[in-house]
Protein backbone atom coordinates (compact mmCIF):
# COMPACT_ATOMS: atom_id res chain seq x y z
CA UNK A 1 0.00 0.00 0.00
CA UNK A 2 1.35 3.01 -0.95
CA UNK A 3 2.13 6.35 1.62
CA UNK A 4 -1.37 8.24 -0.07
CA UNK A 5 -3.27 5.27 0.73
CA UNK A 6 -2.33 4.69 3.81
CA UNK A 7 -3.39 8.51 4.79
CA UNK A 8 -6.95 7.56 4.27
CA UNK A 9 -6.99 3.81 5.87
CA UNK A 10 -5.80 4.86 8.90
CA UNK A 11 -7.55 2.53 11.87
CA UNK A 12 -9.92 5.56 14.15
CA UNK A 13 -9.87 4.66 17.95
CA UNK A 14 -13.41 3.61 18.61
CA UNK A 15 -15.86 6.80 19.13
CA UNK A 16 -12.72 8.90 17.47
CA UNK A 17 -13.72 11.27 14.57
CA UNK A 18 -11.50 12.57 11.96
CA UNK A 19 -11.86 15.77 10.74
CA UNK A 20 -9.59 17.04 7.61
CA UNK A 21 -9.84 20.75 6.41
CA UNK A 22 -11.25 21.03 2.55
CA UNK A 23 -8.01 22.93 2.93
CA UNK A 24 -5.74 20.14 3.90
CA UNK A 25 -7.42 18.28 1.32
CA UNK A 26 -6.57 20.15 -1.52
CA UNK A 27 -2.97 20.16 -0.36
CA UNK A 28 -3.65 16.44 -0.53
CA UNK A 29 -4.89 16.49 -3.92
CA UNK A 30 -1.77 18.54 -5.08
CA UNK A 31 1.03 16.48 -3.40
CA UNK A 32 -1.05 13.36 -5.10
CA UNK A 33 -0.98 14.65 -8.41
CA UNK A 34 2.51 15.51 -8.23
CA UNK A 35 3.46 11.95 -6.87
CA UNK A 36 1.44 10.28 -9.67
CA UNK A 37 3.25 12.46 -12.55
CA UNK A 38 6.67 11.05 -10.86
CA UNK A 39 5.42 7.62 -10.66
CA UNK A 40 4.26 7.88 -14.70
CA UNK A 41 7.93 9.18 -15.19
CA UNK A 42 9.80 6.40 -13.17
CA UNK A 43 7.80 3.68 -14.88
CA UNK A 44 8.41 5.08 -18.31
CA UNK A 45 12.08 5.38 -18.07
CA UNK A 46 11.80 1.63 -16.73
CA UNK A 47 9.40 -0.07 -18.95
CA UNK A 48 12.06 -1.40 -21.39
CA UNK A 49 15.57 -2.11 -20.78
CA UNK A 50 18.43 -3.53 -23.00
CA UNK A 51 18.67 -7.48 -22.73
CA UNK A 52 21.51 -8.77 -20.33
CA UNK A 53 20.77 -5.90 -17.90
CA UNK A 54 19.00 -4.90 -15.21
CA UNK A 55 16.19 -2.33 -14.93
CA UNK A 56 16.67 0.74 -12.59
CA UNK A 57 13.48 -0.02 -11.02
CA UNK A 58 10.63 -2.65 -10.74
CA UNK A 59 8.29 -0.92 -13.73
CA UNK A 60 5.30 -3.00 -12.55
CA UNK A 61 5.42 -2.79 -9.06
CA UNK A 62 5.84 1.10 -9.44
CA UNK A 63 2.93 0.43 -11.72
CA UNK A 64 0.73 -0.82 -9.00
CA UNK A 65 1.94 2.00 -6.97
CA UNK A 66 0.37 4.34 -9.07
CA UNK A 67 -3.16 2.73 -9.11
CA UNK A 68 -2.85 2.81 -5.59
CA UNK A 69 -2.41 6.40 -5.55
CA UNK A 70 -4.80 7.32 -8.68
CA UNK A 71 -7.49 5.25 -6.24
CA UNK A 72 -6.93 7.11 -3.40
CA UNK A 73 -6.33 10.63 -5.39
CA UNK A 74 -10.05 9.46 -6.74
CA UNK A 75 -11.81 9.23 -3.78
CA UNK A 76 -10.18 12.41 -2.25
CA UNK A 77 -11.49 14.44 -5.63
CA UNK A 78 -14.94 13.20 -5.14
CA UNK A 79 -15.10 13.98 -1.44
CA UNK A 80 -13.58 17.68 -2.33
CA UNK A 81 -16.00 18.25 -5.40
CA UNK A 82 -19.12 17.05 -3.15
CA UNK A 83 -17.75 19.06 -0.35
CA UNK A 84 -17.81 22.41 -2.93
CA UNK A 85 -21.03 21.96 -4.03
CA UNK A 86 -22.59 21.33 -0.87
CA UNK A 87 -20.88 24.52 1.11
CA UNK A 88 -22.72 27.65 1.06
CA UNK A 89 -20.74 31.08 1.25
CA UNK A 90 -23.54 33.11 1.79
CA UNK A 91 -24.04 35.83 -1.28
CA UNK A 92 -21.45 34.21 -3.66
CA UNK A 93 -23.52 31.02 -3.21
CA UNK A 94 -21.81 27.61 -2.92
CA UNK A 95 -18.10 27.24 -2.89
CA UNK A 96 -18.41 25.85 -6.44
CA UNK A 97 -20.23 28.81 -7.53
CA UNK A 98 -17.67 30.93 -5.89
CA UNK A 99 -14.96 28.67 -8.14
CA UNK A 100 -16.44 29.10 -11.23
CA UNK A 101 -16.82 33.16 -10.36
CA UNK A 102 -13.36 33.08 -9.66
CA UNK A 103 -12.33 31.13 -12.57
CA UNK A 104 -14.16 33.87 -15.02
CA UNK A 105 -12.89 36.61 -13.41
CA UNK A 106 -9.35 35.70 -14.46
CA UNK A 107 -9.95 35.24 -17.59
CA UNK A 108 -11.79 38.11 -17.96
CA UNK A 109 -9.03 39.98 -16.51
CA UNK A 110 -7.03 38.68 -18.81
CA UNK A 111 -8.77 39.91 -21.70
CA UNK A 112 -8.85 42.93 -20.68
CA UNK A 113 -5.25 43.12 -20.30
CA UNK A 114 -4.66 41.82 -23.11
CA UNK A 115 -6.86 44.36 -25.26
CA UNK A 116 -4.99 47.14 -23.16
CA UNK A 117 -1.80 45.99 -24.25
CA UNK A 118 -2.85 45.51 -27.87
CA UNK A 119 -4.66 48.88 -28.07
CA UNK A 120 -1.51 50.62 -26.11
CA UNK A 121 0.68 48.93 -28.52
CA UNK A 122 3.38 47.01 -26.34
CA UNK A 123 5.15 44.43 -27.52
CA UNK A 124 5.61 46.30 -31.16
CA UNK A 125 9.04 47.22 -31.69
CA UNK A 126 9.24 51.37 -32.69
CA UNK A 127 5.61 51.47 -31.95
CA UNK A 128 6.34 55.62 -33.07
CA UNK A 129 6.19 57.04 -36.50
CA UNK A 130 10.10 57.62 -37.72
CA UNK A 131 9.38 59.35 -40.77
CA UNK A 132 5.83 61.84 -41.43
CA UNK A 133 5.69 59.50 -44.54
CA UNK A 134 4.87 56.16 -42.29
CA UNK A 135 1.82 55.07 -41.29
CA UNK A 136 0.10 56.35 -37.64
CA UNK A 137 -0.64 53.15 -36.12
CA UNK A 138 -3.98 54.12 -33.79
CA UNK A 139 -5.49 53.02 -30.79
CA UNK A 140 -9.20 51.13 -31.57
CA UNK A 141 -9.57 50.87 -27.82
CA UNK A 142 -9.72 53.35 -24.72
CA UNK A 143 -6.68 51.85 -23.35
CA UNK A 144 -7.02 53.54 -19.75
CA UNK A 145 -10.19 52.86 -19.24
CA UNK A 146 -9.11 49.33 -20.27
CA UNK A 147 -6.47 49.74 -17.48
CA UNK A 148 -9.25 50.74 -14.96
CA UNK A 149 -11.30 47.30 -15.27
CA UNK A 150 -8.34 45.64 -14.93
CA UNK A 151 -7.44 47.26 -11.49
CA UNK A 152 -11.12 46.45 -10.59
CA UNK A 153 -11.22 43.06 -11.82
CA UNK A 154 -7.96 42.26 -10.24
CA UNK A 155 -9.66 43.41 -6.75
CA UNK A 156 -12.93 41.88 -7.36
CA UNK A 157 -10.52 38.23 -7.83
CA UNK A 158 -8.13 38.79 -4.89
CA UNK A 159 -11.74 39.41 -2.86
CA UNK A 160 -13.29 36.15 -4.13
CA UNK A 161 -9.87 34.32 -3.74
CA UNK A 162 -10.11 35.95 0.21
CA UNK A 163 -13.19 34.44 0.48
CA UNK A 164 -13.00 30.99 -1.11
CA UNK A 165 -9.28 30.35 1.00
CA UNK A 166 -10.74 31.70 4.34
CA UNK A 167 -13.96 28.58 3.66
CA UNK A 168 -11.33 26.12 2.85
CA UNK A 169 -9.87 26.75 6.15
CA UNK A 170 -13.08 26.90 7.91
CA UNK A 171 -15.21 23.97 6.13
CA UNK A 172 -14.45 20.32 7.15
CA UNK A 173 -14.03 17.42 4.15
CA UNK A 174 -17.33 15.81 3.61
CA UNK A 175 -17.48 12.21 3.38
Amino acid sequence: MSWFALVYSCELMEGEVETVKLAEALAERAEATRRVEQLRARVVSSARYQEGETPAEDAARLLAEAGEVLSALETLIRRINRTNATVEMGSDGTLTDALARRDVLRLRHSVVTAAADAAAGSGERGFGRQLRSELMMLSALPVAELRGQADVLAREIREVDVRIQRTNWEVDLLD
